[in-house]
């Protein structure tokens, strides 16, 4: 005879006090002086978007849609949208989030024992625990996947699709950061001006020769292929490739069709020459090299320095792009550790021409009622020493 077995019950990430901090940390969205002039507003969800109550036993489809529904989709971050926009708008579309969260751990408690199977709890729990952790901050959520919009500067209006898989470890090359959307939307006038003469006729004839350090989930090195048409190599650890090899597929269409091209390959910097793909083994190839956001460590200024050196060509035309976002005095002191280590290369190199933009980063708090504070991003081309080339 088989044993009659009470259903699994679901994981423990959100149980019992878990679940009371979420609802705490999320208090700002029910609280928010952003958020008042929404509330005066009548917003009655139609009878087949109300959320279904345990007691009823609704089945797995019901389930299973409406979980699909509540779906959060994180904002894209540019230069004109602000925190108290994107709430509003959230908050125009979404339910009153106390009562989401109360029904997404009401389902992760439940044992849901009139489902049919194991098998339908367990998609049941794992899509309330994603819902969950979409509510509960930026390195929290799941996997994700974002469209991110960029505007006809003469050649017509195109999006990059970018998967961003869980953040794991100090994996932070699985996140997209907002400097790689603020540069990207940048590159056109870079090619008008600081870089323009790298553009002109039969200048980047040479194959790969624009190279990206550090390229993450790939939205900075899949617009540069878009916006100058031209080959980009995307670099990265080994184990951001397979993400970051995704979306350049993901992407080839769009990049295609624009005239530009990817590859990726790994190049660790510093690394030895396992950790660097054969095609990185022939130095000083490049005419331009990009990166965005790439210090978080002490010892990435070197690092950065030593694969810039060995890695941009040696000539005085040769540039390297650069934004580092001035999220307080430690990303500050970083950056001025790294202008120090790259005019201590073997060859020299030093800033031509600087700026900052204003902009917006999805990184750190988000449990805060009041506006996110505009992050400055700084940006430098540099360029080889010519009295060191001489």
């Amino acid at each position: 005879m088989t044993p009659t077995l009470s259903p699994k019950r679901p994981p423990s990430l959100f149980a019992g006090s878990k679940i009371r901090e979420i609802e705490e940390a999320n208090s700002f969205y029910y609280n928010s002086p952003h958020l008042a002039d929404m509330r005066n507003t009548t917003l009655l969800p139609s009878p087949e978007e109300d959320l279904p109550h345990l007691w009823q036993k609704p089945t797995y489809e019901v389930l299973l849609t409406r979980l699909k529904k509540l779906r959060v989709e994180p904002p894209v971050w540019n230069l004109d949208a602000s925190r108290a926009q994107i709430l509003k708008e959230q908050a125009v579309t979404a339910h009153d989030r106390r009562e989401i969260l109360s029904f997404l751990s009401t389902i992760i408690k439940s044992g849901l024992p009139w489902l049919d199977s194991d098998d339908e709890r367990d998609v049941i729990w794992e899509e309330a625990s994603k819902r969950m952790s979409e509510r509960c901050g930026r390195t929290a959520m799941g996997e994700i996947t974002r469209r991110w919009p960029f505007e006809n500067h003469g050649d017509g209006d195109f999006d990059l699709v970018i998967r961003e898989p869980p953040l794991t470890g100090d994996s932070l090359g699985l996140k997209t950061w907002g400097s790689s959307y603020a540069l990207a939307q940048l590159l056109h006038e870079f090619s008008a001006g600081p870089l323009a003469h790298l553009f002109l006729p039969r200048a980047l004839a040479v194959p790969q020769e624009i190279l990206e350090l550090g390229s993450g989930t790939g939205l900075l090195g899949l617009a540069a292929a878009c916006v100058w048409k031209t080959n980009v190599v995307l670099t990265d650890l080994a184990v951001i490739i397979p993400n970051l090899a995704h979306n350049a597929s993901l992407n080839q269409e769009v990049v295609d069709g624009r005239g530009g091209r990817v590859e990726v390959a790994a190049l660790t910097w510093g690394g030895s020459k396992d950790d660097i793909d054969p095609m990185f083994w022939e130095p000083n190839r490049y005419q331009l090299i990009i990166v965005a956001d790439p210090l978080y460590d002490d010892d990435h200024p070197s690092l950065l320095a030593a694969a810039i050196d060995e890695q941009l060509a040696l000539n005085p035309d040769a540039r390297a792009l650069i934004m580092v976002p001035q999220r307080d005095e430690t990303t500050k002191g970083l950056l001025n550790n790294l202008r120090g280590e790259l005019a201590r290369q073997p060859n020299p190199l030093s800033c031509v021409k600087e700026d900052i933009v204003d902009g917006q980063d999805d990184w750190g708090n988000e449990h805060d009622d009041e506006e996110m504070p505009a992050v400055g991003f700084w940006w430098g081309v540099f360029g080889r020493d010519r009295s060191a080339l001489s």
